[in-house]
């Protein structure tokens, strides 16, 4: 713990208030002349973000690690539930297993995959397999773990996720993570070599080396596909040892989170995961369900990072109008303090991640109001709350709860 953290452990009182955290993974964007100079959030017609924000709100930007750094999302929603990512580094592959609800043991080493599509030559022409459809992931999942269920002495475990997804967990002795990815993240070159990030961790190389050996036993059992032919691995990592929600905040919380990665990330932290719920109206309906047996609510909404990945700015204009026509079921039931934001920013330009800050709105009573009439990148600019990084906005959260005391005489 921090001293930071420590002034903050002494200065909180309970005081039964309920707070939520609504992420639209990837909202922020960027206003460009082919998009009329205008964000998704600027293009899209909000008329129930629109009357929550002038019902008083203030605003603002953060930034999710660090200026200019581009997030994954593992450290994007680390720091939005108020874990600094750079103290707290997690493995993707390690949230993935857990989203899917499967349990890890001390020495398994688990890591994130993705299949692929490779060329004649082993180059990776599409990273994502043209979103191959859930069936075809548990389809060729299962041709993989019936053939390969072991390199060496090394279990293998190889789970299917959504859409083009899928973990793969190495069981054994003296496995330790993080390495590098085998993902390129980008087309147009060959699948990469996972590195240990530290040369002399014997246990890194033992890994190393599993991986390399896995390729070879795999892509051959996959070389008849026409589009998932290879896969990217990411996030190799172990399980760290990581202070609960409950713990650091005194709040009960729980997810409603849809993807298994967003679901694992809570896990990770001590939520209780909700499970269920496959829309964001459907989402909303479970938290009014359980507003009386929670503190806090983490909801995850992925489409506006799906179609800023995609490029696809009339496609994050219409998630984001799909989650406003749902919000009044949400807001049906009001908690204390609402925070509504995004993980980072997935510009359509950019068609990916980027390090741009992304906009926050922070409601409740304490509030007050930056007196304007749409949540907007243009708007959070000039918003009370400034700029800031994202690890500060839960404490931000339960201020605006009256959850600390005064510091000092």
């Amino acid at each position: 713990m921090s001293k930071l953290d420590d002034v903050y452990a002494k200065l909180q009182v309970k005081t039964g208030a309920k707070l939520a955290l609504i992420v639209l993974d990837g909202l922020g964007d960027l206003a460009t002349k082919s998009q009329g100079w205008l964000t998704p959030l600027e293009a899209a017609k909000t008329p129930n973000l629109d009357a929550l924000t002038r019902s008083g709100c203030a605003q603002g930007r953060m930034i999710p690690v660090a200026p200019g750094i581009t997030p994954g999302s593992g450290p994007g929603h680390l720091a939005l539930f108020g874990y600094d990512p750079i103290e707290w580094e997690v493995g993707r592959g390690v949230i993935e297993t857990l989203g899917l609800g499967i349990e890890l043991k001390n020495g398994d080493v688990a890591a994130r995959a993705n299949f692929c599509t490779l060329d004649a030559k082993g180059i990776v022409t599409d990273r994502r397999a043209g979103r191959i459809a859930t069936e075809v992931c548990e389809r060729l999942c299962g041709i993989l773990s019936s053939k390969i269920k072991k390199v060496g002495t090394t279990e293998v475990l190889i789970y299917p996720g959504k859409e083009h997804r899928f973990v793969i967990v190495f069981r054994g002795k003296g496995l330790e993570g993080p390495l590098t990815d085998t993902d390129p993240n980008r087309e147009g070159l060959p699948i990469a070599e996972a590195k240990p990030t530290d040369p002399d961790n014997a246990g890194q190389k033992k890994v190393a080396k599993l991986i390399a050996d896995f390729y070879k036993l795999a892509l051959p059992l996959l070389a008849k596909e026409k589009t998932a032919n290879g896969f990217l691995m990411r996030g190799v990592a172990h399980q760290p040892d990581i202070p609960t929600f409950e713990q650091r905040y005194g709040l009960k919380a729980a997810a409603i989170a849809v993807y298994p990665m967003y679901k694992g990330l809570s896990q990770l932290v001590g939520m209780t995961k909700i499970e269920g719920p496959e829309t964001i109206a459907q989402q909303f309906e479970r938290y009014v369900k359980e507003y009386d047996n929670y503190d806090f609510f983490f909801i995850h909404y992925k489409y506006t990072d799906k179609a800023g990945e995609d490029g696809n700015f009339a496609a994050k204009v219409k998630a984001i109008e799909d989650f406003d026509a749902a919000l009044p079921i949400f807001l049906a039931k009001k908690p204390d303090v609402i925070a509504i934001t995004g993980d980072h920013s997935t510009p359509a330009a950019a068609k990916g991640h980027s390090w741009h800050p992304q906009p926050v709105l922070l409601h409740s009573e304490l509030s007050g109001s930056d007196k304007l009439d749409r949540f907007t990148e243009t708007g959070a600019n000039s918003g009370s709350l400034s700029v800031f990084e994202a690890k500060y906005l839960m404490r931000l959260m339960q201020a605006n709860a009256k959850m600390f005391d005064k510091y000092g005489a």
